[in-house]
């Protein structure tokens, strides 16, 4: 826990587990960071409580540090090494999960496209876009089979979440058994797919769809990957994006499926 008692962010044991994992991803320079746990309790607070970063608590140490680590650590991709990196105690690939959620934007999560961008590059940087939910996200996350994020892809809010999902299967660290997804992932040519990459779908087939198989006793598993959704949608950065970058909105999936990790 902090020096102050009435902020309790981290407790000692979390901090003594968490410390090395970041210490391993970090950037290093010659100048030491100050008092890092303050920092990344700082960080969390904001993350948890879908903050200002001007509003973090004094005693968590200045806004501006916290804000400037997590944005320069989120574009160097620290986050994401920190998520694959606590992903060495086991990832279950028995059973893997696809599953996509749009996410609403805040009002402030706009207009950090740079000047001249075309569409493509501006879709790359932001990751949002209008859909009948509103303007937002479309966020993707491939979940091993105790419902543990091992990746995420993100694009604009009216974008279909089929496209993302070879790049998703790209980033299991072996062929997994089965790939569980509702009908948004419902094609021949992606189930063809994960037949060549050795594992079998679970893809149960439109309504306009000729039938295919998809055993009921392994898509009623589908459930732990929306249960997931529904653990990281309980951080309030995550249940309504602020960021105004796609790298950084990742780092935030990121650094709450660390923690999702860590509970066991």
């Amino acid at each position: 826990m902090t020096e102050n008692p009435g902020i309790h962010v981290l407790t000692d044991a979390r901090w003594a587990e968490l410390e090395p994992l970041i210490d391993e991803v970090r950037p290093h320079c010659k100048v030491s960071h100050d008092n890092l746990r303050e920092t990344i309790e700082a960080i969390l607070w904001r993350h948890q409580n879908g903050a200002k970063w001007r509003s973090i608590p004094g005693e968590l140490g200045p806004w501006w540090k916290a804000a400037q680590t997590f944005i320069r650590w989120a574009h160097l991709g620290v986050w994401e090494r920190l998520l694959n990196l606590v992903q060495q105690r086991g990832v279950a690939l028995g059973m893997t999960f696809l599953d996509g959620t749009n996410i609403r934007a805040h009002q402030k999560a706009a207009g950090a496209d740079k000047k001249g961008a075309d569409s493509e590059q501006r879709d790359r940087r932001e990751a949002l876009g209008r859909s009948r939910g509103g303007y937002g996200t479309k966020a993707c996350v491939i979940a091993d089979g105790r419902g543990r994020a091992v990746a995420f892809a993100l694009a604009p809010g009216q974008a279909h979440e089929l496209p993302m999902g070879p790049e998703l299967l790209d980033c299991l660290p072996d062929v997994p058994g089965w790939v569980v997804g509702d009908r948004g992932l419902a094609s021949n040519t992606f189930r063809d797919r994960i037949w060549e990459l050795g594992a079998r779908p679970a893809i149960p087939p439109k309504r306009t769809d000729a039938p295919v198989a998809c055993p009921p006793w392994i898509y009623a598993n589908r459930h732990l990957v929306e249960n997931l959704w529904a653990r990281l949608k309980e951080w309030r950065a995550i249940a309504t994006r602020y960021e105004k970058t796609a790298k950084s909105f990742l780092g935030v999936l990121s650094f709450a499926a660390t923690f999702d990790w860590l509970r066991g």
